[in-house]
């Protein structure tokens, strides 16, 4: 009864807003740029090379083509707001001509080929387009290796968190470090198992995401974001310190969301139900609506959905029992709102929420020989573990377009808490004890709270056959929050007596300027060079108490680090279809302040106040072609990357420091191929061989120089299958998926502090199939075929593994009824 009072003047408010952007689009000169939705063109009915020519003049896109396609053909009349391939699509309606986009701002004019027989569709692989280079290029003219997962593939095949979204992405791992939104992302190889600071960037399309800085958990909470309207998601190999800055050493993780159509009512509802072998029910429903606010003008799309997952992981123990433990939610919401009040202005404005909330993580426990301590699924507990992560992310991105160069001015403003809590009774009741205490349970608890700002400035040259360039300058705020607490239930009776507390609040402040400059020679060889300078302070306090921490203390820490990262590349075109590429490039972490406490039995300080930062550079020939007509796609890459002054935990019983202890060498080998023999069958692979060892001593963590880098498999690879069909007249398909991941280890062998437990070589096949009714799509799946018990990551103590297995056999359907 009361929204109808408060919706009235909101929607006076919003009228008289879009009045005003269209009166402000109807009165701009149709002068305009090609990369601004809805141009304002009028184009009269007229022979066709004169009205292309106008349409350059008014656009301002580059547009190849063959005079004699175009003679004595008669183009259509444009008159209004369109966006450049509209504009090309009405004025050649008819003919046999199509537009094809061969690059930002760029078109190519062809034949249309012949219409394919009835059911059937063209072999070829459709050209993929992603913003690697900050630029938006067909992959494969890209001199590095990139690879995409298109998002409603991904949820057809039953994938719901960052572990299935990359499970088969060869080279590329997910440490968890609890369950789903707790996960460490490592490429290429570049982990050292336990890391302080994330060698994988994570950009939510052009917003960097997470902290830069040690003490905010970045590095063990990758963002886990839902599937739901997300167009696609990208994951670049290799340092990307030039154009995305720190922490991007072994590679990039780019969300890429839907853009807000301005010209077309869209959206669909989603539904979806899985059943795991012996587990509980999961479901998840899930709702997209693409509302155009004044067609040309304004747009707003808007997402939500909310996830259950049933569990699969008892809990047994003294005192606490439960099935499925393992199970939680999660929600999100998402807008977002596109306006062009001008033709060469565009403004995107997003806000972004989302919500896990689980009972407990999914580790289990296990023999240090590798097999179940206490048979099945089951994980042995003195106190419950529930979790929760929220984060919200808000941003604006202006954009306007100078004809010569592209602006770009992109604020945003992320919050994100944790709340997890830990049994730690096994690994803290023998040192308690050893201090005179006898406990029944030990618990940990964990609040982190991470308030980021950001700020870029980018100026992007238009699209030339010679010269391209770049400058941007990037600005970043952190403040955060690291609140950790011991506490343990007393054989005695008392329940909550405290053992340790420490609070680490941390700011983090960098800026950087960065570019790069791209020349194009005739002779099909494009050479770039980049650069990027950085300069962070960083500022926190540590205060620790207890027991555990030998008493109290408060100090303060500051750290300053200044950052030069650098590329350099050349792309060679062999033909129209394929490129060899030399890479090479530079990565960083910051150094920072050192969290310090007194050794509870021995009194003394467990390191030094500060670390430094570590780097690596990386070395990269490729090969990328796209051969039988564009039936078959090949990338492969070799590399070699040096990796300096390491950062590590070095634990001093039950707290840990950070230091710089020697150097490693990656190298490795890369492969991906996409085939369509005909217009049924799609075949794809990729395979990684990666050879990560160090390549010095690290003698404060007793690892000698041969040891291999841990987590990382030598040998992994993935292969796919899909057949299209029809079936009653409906589109259909069905398709198949098989990966294979060697052995790793958690540690470094005989390292000190906990051992290392050896994960086995596993492989898993994953079944897909759907049809189309139109009206409903239906999508079904079976993850985990053959129910193979496949150890994804884990750690180890002195008495026991804790492991993360793949979810047992899961079949489950996926309805969608787009609108």
């Amino acid at each position: 009864m009361q929204k109808q009072p408060l919706l009235r003047p909101l929607a006076v408010a919003l009228s008289l807003a879009l009045s005003s952007l269209d009166g402000l689009a109807q009165d701009a000169p149709p002068t305009t740029n090609a990369a601004t939705p809805g141009h304002a063109l009028a184009i009269p009915a007229q022979a066709a090379a004169l009205a292309l020519q106008q349409l350059i003049e008014q656009t301002g896109i580059q547009l190849v083509y063959a005079p004699e396609l175009v003679q004595g053909l008669v183009t259509r009349a444009v008159n209004g707001h369109f966006t450049p391939r509209q504009a090309l699509a009405q004025m050649l309606e008819g003919s046999e001509l199509q537009a094809v986009e061969t690059g930002e701002n760029a078109w190519t004019l062809r034949r249309a080929p012949a219409a394919p027989a009835a059911g059937e569709e063209r072999a070829r692989l459709e050209s993929v387009f992603v913003s690697a280079s900050r630029r938006r290029e067909p992959v494969r003219e890209v001199p590095m290796q990139v690879s995409v997962m298109d998002a409603e593939q991904l949820g057809r095949g039953g994938a719901r968190n960052l572990q299935d979204y990359l499970a088969n992405e060869s080279g590329v791992n997910v440490k968890s470090n609890g369950g789903p939104g707790m996960g460490t992302v490592s490429i290429r190889g570049i982990t050292t198992g336990s890391q302080t600071i994330s060698t994988v960037g994570v950009y939510v399309d052009e917003v960097a995401f997470g902290s830069s800085g040690p003490f905010a958990l970045g590095t063990t909470q990758a963002l886990d974001l839902g599937l739901l309207d997300l167009q696609h998601i990208e994951v670049l190999r290799g340092p990307q310190g030039t154009l995305y800055g720190a922490g991007a050493m072994g590679g990039l993780l780019k969300y890429v969301p839907h853009e807000p159509d301005t010209t077309e009512w869209s959206g669909h509802l989603t539904a979806g139900v899985s059943v795991p072998r012996g587990g509980g029910l999961s479901h998840t429903v899930g709702a997209v609506a693409n509302l155009p606010l004044k067609s040309g003008v304004a747009g707003l799309r808007l997402s939500a959905f909310n996830e259950h997952a049933g569990g699969t992981i008892d809990a047994i123990g003294p005192f606490v029992v439960r099935a499925n433990n393992n199970r939680g939610n999660t929600h999100g919401l998402r807008a977002s709102l596109l306006l062009t009040p001008l033709n060469r202005l565009k403004l995107r404005l997003t806000g972004t929420t989302q919500t896990l909330r689980y009972d407990s993580g999914e580790v289990i426990d296990y023999r240090p020989d590798g097999r179940p301590l206490h048979g099945g699924r089951q994980r042995r507990l003195y106190e419950f573990e529930p979790y929760r992560i929220k984060i919200d992310l808000l941003s604006a991105d202006v954009e306007y377009d100078f004809g010569w160069a592209r602006f770009n001015a992109i604020t945003s403003r992320q919050r994100s808490a944790s709340r997890v809590r830990t049994d730690s009774t096994e690994d803290d009741r023998p040192i308690l004890e050893e201090l005179g205490e006898l406990v029944r349970s030990v618990r940990g608890s964990n609040h982190v709270t991470l308030d980021k700002t950001t700020q870029e400035l980018r100026l992007t040259s238009k699209s030339d056959k010679q010269l391209e360039w770049l400058l941007g300058l990037y600005w970043d705020d952190e403040k955060s929050t690291n609140d950790q607490r011991t506490a343990a239930t007393m054989v005695d009776g008392t329940l909550d007596k405290e053992m340790f507390r420490a609070a680490l609040p941390a700011r983090y402040r960098e800026i950087a300027v960065y570019g790069d400059l791209t020349w194009k020679f005739a002779n099909g060889l494009a050479v770039t060079g980049g650069l990027r300078v950085a300069r962070n302070r960083q500022h926190f306090t540590q205060s620790s108490e207890g027991l555990l921490a030998g008493g109290s203390q408060s100090m303060p820490g500051a750290s300053s680090d200044t950052s030069r990262t650098w590329l350099l590349t050349a792309r060679y075109a062999l033909d129209r279809h394929s490129d060899v590429y030399l890479r090479g490039a530079s990565g960083y972490r910051p150094g920072g302040p050192n969290p310090v406490v007194t050794d509870p039995v021995t009194g003394q300080p467990t390191g030094a106040t500060r670390f430094g930062h570590d780097t690596l550079t990386n070395l990269e020939l490729g090969y990328k072609a796209a051969l039988l007509d564009q039936r078959l796609s090949v990338e492969a890459a070799v590399f070699d990357i040096r990796w300096k002054d390491l950062q590590q935990f070095k634990p001093a019983r039950t707290v840990a420091t950070i230091v710089n202890a020697g150097a490693a060498r990656v190298r490795g080998v890369e492969l991906s191929a996409n085939w369509r023999p005909d217009s049924h069958w799609t075949l794809g692979g990729n395979a990684a061989y990666i050879d990560a060892r160090l390549s010095e001593d690290a003698p404060g963590l007793d690892a000698a120089a041969g040891a291999r880098l841990p987590i990382s498999a030598r040998f992994s690879a993935s292969l796919s299958a899909s057949y299209a069909f029809s079936l009653g007249g409906y589109p259909s398909y069905a398709g198949l998926t098989h990966r294979y991941v060697g052995a790793r280890l958690t540690r470094f062998e005989d390292s000190s502090g906990s051992p290392a437990y050896q994960l086995p070589a596993y492989s898993l096949t994953d079944l897909q199939a759907g049809i189309d009714f139109k009206r409903v799509q239906l999508a079904f799946f079976v993850r985990n075929l053959f129910d193979r018990e496949a150890q994804l990551s884990g750690y180890a103590t002195s008495t026991a593994a804790y492991v993360f297995l793949e979810p047992p056999r899961t079949a489950g359907l996926t309805l969608t009824v787009p609108f």
